[in-house]
């Protein structure tokens, strides 16, 4: 594995957050051939905040499900600044259950600071949303890779997180809230937000050492075409492993993943 480059977890949150970041609609464009965009939950409406389709990777069938946030700030506005309302999480679902139903391998990108937290989400039932993607994923019968390729913030990132494989780009930060919300909670002070970023153990090298995440990608040094080059190889590694499995033993691995989390 490659050494940490010697950076603060708070600087590390900032490299997350940087608005240059390349988000989900990058990799997909990047590496997989013949995308597909697919739009709607058959409830209410689309979220662009959750950009879902098929496509191939290596002319392997694939899945693919990103949180993206948009490049212009009119973008970023209808896109919730990649925050996903219900529809998003509920879109994402029945694309997966459809790819569970051919087989297909499912790639999530993940990359938001939350799930979208305005009063019109809450009442679409958000948090609903949210629950029921963790417990239709826990039992997916298809391998699920999950990629966190910038900030991922609570319940709504980790609504794209429960996976067989969990990767993680070296400077993108995975944790149950952000420093700033933890800061103003444990010490009403929003300003202490690096010290609450060092207690969280919300880097990558952090989360990798505690076996929540399985492979962390070098940045330091590379361009983004060349971070984008070694995840592809990793994601085929990965599909090849686990398309290996029988269903049954694809739910264990899934399940023995998370039971060993805090051991």
């Amino acid at each position: 594995m490659a050494v940490a480059e010697n950076k603060t977890a708070y600087e590390r949150v900032q490299e997350a957050r940087n608005g240059k970041r390349p988000m989900g609609s990058y990799y997909i464009e990047h590496m997989i051939d013949d995308f597909v965009e697919l739009h709607g939950d058959r409830r209410f409406g689309d979220d662009g905040a959750i950009v879902a389709g098929i496509g191939y990777l290596n002319r392997i069938p694939v899945t693919l499900i990103a949180m993206e946030r948009g490049e212009t700030i009119e973008e970023r506005m209808k896109r919730h600044f990649g925050c996903p309302e219900p529809e998003g999480y509920r879109k994402a679902l029945r694309i997966m259950k459809e790819a569970e139903k051919f087989h297909r391998p499912v790639i999530c990108f993940i990359g938001s600071s939350g799930a979208y937290c305005g009063i019109d989400a809450e009442e679409r039932g958000q948090g609903l949303a949210i629950a029921e993607n963790l417990y239709e994923l826990m039992g997916l019968k298809t391998p699920v890779i999950s990629v966190i390729v910038g900030e991922g913030g609570s319940g709504g990132a980790l609504a794209l997180g429960v996976c067989n494989t969990a990767i993680m780009l070296e400077n993108a930060v995975y944790s149950v809230i952000s420093p700033e919300g933890c800061a103003s909670i444990l010490w009403k002070d929003a300003s202490k937000a690096a010290e609450a970023a060092e207690h969280l153990k919300l880097t990558s090298y952090d989360l990798l050492n505690f076996e929540i995440v399985e492979k962390v990608i070098p940045e330091t040094g590379k361009t983004s075409r060349e971070v984008c080059s070694e995840l592809k190889n990793e994601l085929l590694s990965e599909i090849e492993r686990l398309s290996l499995m029988t269903e049954e033993e694809l739910l264990n691995d899934r399940y023995n993943k998370f039971r060993k989390i805090g051991k």
